[in-house]
């Protein structure tokens, strides 16, 4: 029982750390001397890298408080998992971790879906960069790992 909860807990650690990645990486859209994220574009210039903002539009700080979201309620039902591992009687089932582990996939999913839709498309960005495919990677292990909650039992 001791090495279930072990690897739940690795599990849970690991979809953390690819959620602050993804959200805090610059790298969603790449090109040859362009870069793109939640929070800046960036562009090689010949005398360094010249950063901007992101745009205000509503479709970007949408992806953006989703994206904060995931990583919260990834941090809270980890907070809530160690909580009730200690904490609940014997017998007792991880249902408050499980609905924030879900909610937090739903919230990366729903991010990385309007990234996808609403990503203008521009010529000099070549394809979708790491931090991208984090926040994909990173939405059915939560789902998986909130499944496992469910599922699971605190035993002696």
């Amino acid at each position: 029982m001791m090495l279930i909860l072990l690897g739940v807990l690795i599990l849970h650690l690991l979809i953390l750390i690819l959620l602050i990645v993804s959200t805090a990486a610059s790298a969603w859209k790449v090109g040859g001397d362009f870069s793109t994220d939640l929070w800046y574009k960036c562009a090689a210039t010949n005398g360094g890298v010249h950063c901007t903002s992101a745009s205000n539009e509503d479709w970007i700080q949408a992806v953006q408080a989703l994206m904060i979201l995931a990583v919260l309620f990834c941090f809270f039902s980890l907070i809530a998992f160690l909580y009730q591992l200690f904490k609940m009687v014997k017998g007792g089932r991880f249902y408050f971790t499980a609905i924030f582990q879900i909610l937090a996939s739903l919230f990366v999913m729903c991010a990385a879906l309007i990234y996808t839709v609403k990503s203008p498309d521009d010529t000099s960005v070549s394809g979708y960069g790491y931090a991208y495919v984090l926040a994909w990677v990173a939405f059915p292990l939560s789902l998986i790992s909130g499944l496992i909650y469910i599922v699971l039992r605190k035993k002696e």
